[in-house]
């Protein structure tokens, strides 16, 4: 059971505040921010911004002032008193913003992957059909372990984040048919300049012991 520090949901066409819904399963978008710090600060918030308001387009979600009713929102819920370190969530359909706030969990050094074949729907976007995902997440300690999510034996990305490997200051990665998250696209666009960035077709798990 997730112990939210805020929830709260708001009509799409007037930011009217409405009971919350998490949207979880809707046809729409969502994105989730690491907030720390009083005053708050969110890492890549510029970047995850404006990957949210792209994916609202390919979602049909349209609305002139959708950025600034997004920021509008954020601002409006956070607490300059409040140190947090936090997960802050967005995520809209075409009649409901959502907002929520949520202790990060810090991960231990123990952690590990427990695969299932599981793919994403429509996986270039963080989209919200995630039901299944958070069916097998619910089940674990997320502080040690995540899934693996797997398709004809092939591993793709986990339940919350990208997944690399590295050996010999080489790091590599699934090609596509996975979402390529914030702060995958910065690592990668960081590394490229320290070490090489192999993009493989796949990485099965046939392949993995070459690594």
């Amino acid at each position: 059971m997730v112990n939210y520090l805020l929830k709260k949901s708001y009509q799409l066409k007037d930011l009217k505040e409405i009971e919350f819904k998490d949207l979880w399963g809707d046809n729409g978008v969502f994105t989730t921010m690491w907030i720390f710090g009083s005053p708050p600060r969110i890492l890549f918030f510029k970047e995850h911004i404006n990957n949210l308001i792209k994916s609202t387009k390919a979602y049909s979600i349209i609305k002139s002032s959708i950025r600034s009713d997004i920021l509008k929102v954020i601002e409006e819920n956070l607490d300059n008193k409040i140190k947090y370190n936090h997960l802050l969530r967005v995520a809209l359909n075409k009649n409901t913003l959502s907002i929520s706030l949520r202790k990060r969990i810090k991960p231990k050094l123990n952690f590990n992957l427990k695969l299932v074949n599981l793919k994403r729907q429509k996986p270039e976007f963080k989209n919200l059909k995630y039901k299944e995902i958070l069916k097998h997440l619910s089940k674990l300690d997320n502080s040690k372990s995540d899934i693996g999510l797997c398709h004809n034996k092939k591993i793709l990305e986990t339940g919350t984040s990208n997944i690399l490997f590295v050996k010999d200051k080489k790091i590599f990665s699934p090609i596509n048919k996975f979402y390529k998250g914030i702060t995958f696209k910065f690592f990668k666009l960081s590394s490229s300049k320290k070490s090489k960035f192999f993009e493989l077709k796949f990485l099965s798990f046939e392949s993995r012991s070459s690594l």
